[in-house]
């Protein structure tokens, strides 16, 4: 998509600091942390949100969740812990139009989140 902020990062057009990248995902800090370490965790493929996931897309899905622990690992939070969220719509808290994990750690995390 060619106004997607994350698709131009995905192309390079933006730059971002990655910290994994593979054929399918990409990991960038976020640049509006609410954690010491807080990176976004993003398909390749552009799909909207949630709701745009479909059984053929789910497999990029899985794949983000089976790296999750050797991204978290990189980010020195794995024994620690860490939350993963992902805002879906307006009233879920998504700004950018592109499906993308949150993945926040390095303190102790509250709930109810907001």
């Amino acid at each position: 998509m060619s106004d997607c902020i994350f698709c131009k990062i995905i192309s390079k057009e933006i730059p971002a600091n990655v910290i994994y990248e593979d054929e399918k995902i990409l990991a960038f800090h976020d640049l509006s942390p609410v954690a010491p370490q807080h990176v976004l965790i993003i398909p390749k493929v552009h799909i909207d949100n949630m709701n745009g996931i479909t059984e053929e897309s789910g497999e990029v899905v899985a794949h983000i969740f089976t790296k999750v622990k050797e991204i978290s690992k990189q980010l020195g939070i794995n024994d620690s812990g860490y939350r993963i969220v992902s805002n879906c719509g307006v009233e879920g808290g998504q700004t950018v139009g592109h499906l993308h994990f949150h993945l926040a750690g390095g303190r102790q995390m509250q709930w109810p989140p907001g």
